[in-house]
């Protein structure tokens, strides 16, 4: 009898072990995301279904199959193999080989191979799947109430894994043994959690501790969950383990608890992340498209960047100066727990650590770090291995595109679209994280953070050491900032036995974006944002590149601008403002803006003493200066508490619906200059005139897209090339992204964007892997 896929008939064991006339074997070797997703379970049941025998198991490459029988139920495995896998596997590849006969009896799933110096590609963590939910929910179900519930289908994966091959052994599930009846879960074929590593209930697994300062501790997962509901309702703040990390967490609707936490954690002014009980909570304080929706319930759970309903009921102080909030859904048990029954429906989840570190793993440290930040802390046992922050996404042009790549995204490669040497690139000090290149694959890390402390540089060479380890990564050569006094920088150097390669700032971003567009031949590369070092020792940030993967010419650039006092110069526009003012007006008397009532005279006074005599100055050409300077003058904000607020709060304010742009000069000597000194003083104008600040936003923001196009014009007459790549923070900017791209697709130009990695400095890495190995593997 063979089988019938029409009508589902299949041999009986007796007759899949009875000799067919013709029997063949093939060895299947399935390399990609294949493990820790229920993929050995489903080529088990797949076989079984086809009456074939043999068996399968991990290896630190993949997955291995080998299966016996009649070639046409081989053929239909395999077919069902390819179209059939479980959702969240990522297949790159299928090797299959004829090999003789075996004479296996049934079909096993074997003991776990090691394979020196061969690596499989490891799962990001996945959120709670829609049958867990239902278990830990149904009062009659053994797990009800249970908050570290999971299965094949989802649960914890990076952040628990010691080592390939995924096996619980090799995780930090490992100290809990399975009861009877989480062990038949995990030996039943026919079961969702058949093979998951980290399956457990309330009898086996991880529990939950909650710790008050002067209490004993409460144990008991429903006594915590209760007590930590209540602390939240009264307007407690409360630091929770999760997932990747600990978190900081109060009702986002308690304007008391919002800035105790804002006061405590030490951030004045960056919005807050929220988590709000289910989309329909989520629809009453902000607009959601369909983009949106996808990208909020999709298995990687990110934050979602979303416009504010008008009277949405939050706080201003959850995001102050922001038309935006950044929102997810709960995303493990423990979360939609928290919510089950509570009177609030959205709570503030930030990172657990004080601003600028990494995100606290351990019970000690949270005990010892976050315990004066909150009145409660919920620990539990399962440790956790990798530290991993939230993701964040903004959907565009109905594709979510990463501003944060870290948890559900990492570590999931980046498809460089051929070999590549294995490389280390270092990236840059903002935003930091690193890449590792392995045969096709660019492997980027979590999102480590800033790196300006050895705190941060610590978690830089923990996350480093484990993904060399996972992934089997000795790297040949390692490529770094040119900036010579960034930590990333300095660790490269530091480096044995690797050749070590420079790359420039604004060539790695638009390096990034070719890359995970695999681009390989030249393109206008237009970087905008903030601070990256130049060539010739200046701060660059406003850059039109004729670039590939191995070299770069800089066509053309912002006019230099000098900026006093170093990162003083970051953390207060004003100084800005007062170059791009001296720039536009002279050295002689100012025009009288209400911009001098905020500054102390004094103040203003040193500065232009600085500028008149270039008295710890340095020049720069950064479109991010350029933003803040136009917020200083528009009385947005002169000094700034977070990277990137003034440029935020100016795109929030600009008026939709408005045409027209103020004028600009571009030199006729190459690198082409772009002036913005006509436009300093139109705005100038503007604000006299009494126009709106918002209007004058709105057009500022169409003045840059004007610039953008002339300029790709020109390259395009010069150069003969249509092809454009957007990069840098500036382009996070919705509001001159949209009215960019309108100008230059409708020049004809091709333009590409960041969707897989993020064109901030957390898309770095990828570029700079990108030009090493276009340098050492031509």
């Amino acid at each position: 009898m063979r089988f019938d896929p029409k009508v589902g008939r299949r041999p009986t064991l007796q007759q899949a072990r009875r000799p067919a006339l013709l029997t063949a074997r093939k060895r299947i070797h399935v390399s990609g995301i294949v493990q820790g997703i229920g993929f050995r379970p489903f080529v088990y049941r797949l076989a079984r279904r086809c009456g074939l025998t043999g068996f399968v198991r991990n290896t630190s490459d993949g997955v291995v199959a080998e299966v016996e029988g009649d070639p046409p139920a081989i053929e239909r495995f395999l077919a069902a193999l390819a179209g059939e896998h479980p959702p969240f596997a990522h297949i790159h590849s299928t090797n299959v080989t004829a090999i003789e006969p075996a004479g296996d009896r049934d079909f096993t799933i074997g003991e776990s191979g090691d394979a020196p110096d061969q690596f499989v590609l490891v799962s990001p963590d996945l959120a709670t799947c829609d049958d867990c939910r239902r278990d830990f929910t149904n009062p009659r179900d053994r797990r009800s109430g249970y908050p570290f519930t999971n299965c094949t289908n989802c649960g914890p994966r990076y952040t628990i894994i010691l080592d390939i091959p995924y096996d619980r052994p090799a995780t930090t599930m490992q100290p809990f043994r399975m009861c009877p009846a989480c062990r038949a879960e995990y030996q039943d074929p026919a079961d969702r959690r058949f093979h998951a590593q980290p399956n457990a209930c309330p009898e086996c697994g991880p529990s939950l501790t909650l710790e008050t300062a002067g209490e004993p501790p409460l144990h008991g997962n429903a006594e915590v969950l209760r007590e930590a509901r209540r602390l939240f309702a009264a307007g407690a703040i409360v630091a929770i383990r999760g997932l990747g990390g600990f978190q900081l967490a109060c009702d986002a609707e308690n304007p008391d608890a919002v800035r105790r936490l804002r006061e405590r954690k030490r951030r004045s002014g960056k919005p807050f992340a929220l988590m709000a009980r289910d989309l329909a909570a989520i629809e009453r304080f902000c607009a959601v498209s369909a983009e949106d929706r996808r990208a909020l319930e999709g298995v990687a759970r990110p934050i979602a960047i979303l416009p504010r309903r008008a009277g949405d009921g939050i706080p201003h102080e959850v995001a102050p100066g922001n038309r935006t909030l950044g929102v997810m859904l709960p995303y493990t048990p423990l979360h939609h727990l928290l919510f089950e029954d509570a009177p609030y429906r959205v709570l503030v989840m930030t990172s657990g650590n004080l601003s600028e570190e990494p995100i606290v793993t351990g019970n000690r440290q949270a005990r010892e770090r976050l315990a004066p930040l909150c009145e409660a802390i919920v620990l539990h046992d399962r440790e956790i291995y990798m530290r991993v922050d939230d993701s964040v996404v903004r959907t565009f042009e109905g594709r979510a595109r990463v501003l944060r790549r870290s948890r559900g995204y990492a570590p999931y490669p980046v498809d460089l679209g051929a070999e590549a040497v294995e490389v280390l690139a270092c990236g840059g000090e903002l935003k930091n994280t690193f890449c590792l290149t392995k045969g096709h694959h660019a492997l980027l890390s979590q999102h480590i953070g800033d790196l300006e402390n050895y705190e941060t540089l610590d978690f830089f060479r923990e996350t480093l050491h484990q993904m060399k380890k996972l992934f089997r990564v000795e790297p040949r050569v390692a490529a770094y900032d040119l900036h010579p006094n960034y930590l990333s920088t300095r660790f490269a150097l530091e480096l044995d036995g690797v050749a070590k390669t420079a790359v420039q700032h604004h060539h790695a971003h638009i390096a990034a974006c070719m890359a995970e567009n695999h681009l390989r031949d030249t393109v206008i590369g237009i970087a905008f944002d903030g601070t990256g070092y130049g060539t010739d020792g200046a701060v660059w940030g406003g850059e039109f590149l004729v670039a590939d993967l191995t070299g770069f010419e800089r066509r053309a650039h912002l006019r230099y601008v000098p900026l006093a006092g170093g990162d003083r110069a970051i953390r207060e526009p004003w100084r800005a403002a007062l170059a791009h003012l001296t720039g536009a007006f002279g050295e002689g008397t100012l025009p009288d803006l209400p911009l001098w009532n905020a500054i102390p005279p004094k103040k203003v006074d040193l500065v232009r003493t600085m500028l008149r005599r270039s008295v710890n100055t340095v020049p720069t050409s950064s479109c991010g200066r350029l933003f803040d300077a136009v917020a200083s003058l528009l009385g947005l904000r002169h000094e700034v508490t977070y990277e990137g607020q003034a440029a935020i709060e100016l795109e929030a304010i600009a008026a939709a619906g408005i045409a027209g742009s103020y004028p600009f000069d571009i030199a006729e000597t190459a690198p082409w200059q772009i002036d913005p000194c006509a436009t300093i003083r139109a705005i100038v104008a503007a604000l006299g005139r009494g126009d709106p600040a918002a209007a004058i936003s709105a057009r500022f923001h169409n003045t840059v897209a004007a610039m953008i196009l002339e300029v790709a014009l020109r390259v395009r007459a010069a150069e003969r090339l249509n092809r454009v790549c957007l990069s840098g923070g500036t382009f996070q900017n919705v509001y001159l992204l949209t009215r960019a791209l309108e100008g230059l697709r409708s020049a004809g130009f091709d333009v590409y964007l960041h969707s897989q990695v993020p064109p901030n400095d957390g898309g770095l890495s990828l570029g700079q892997a990108a030009i090493a190995n276009a340098r050492y593997c031509p």
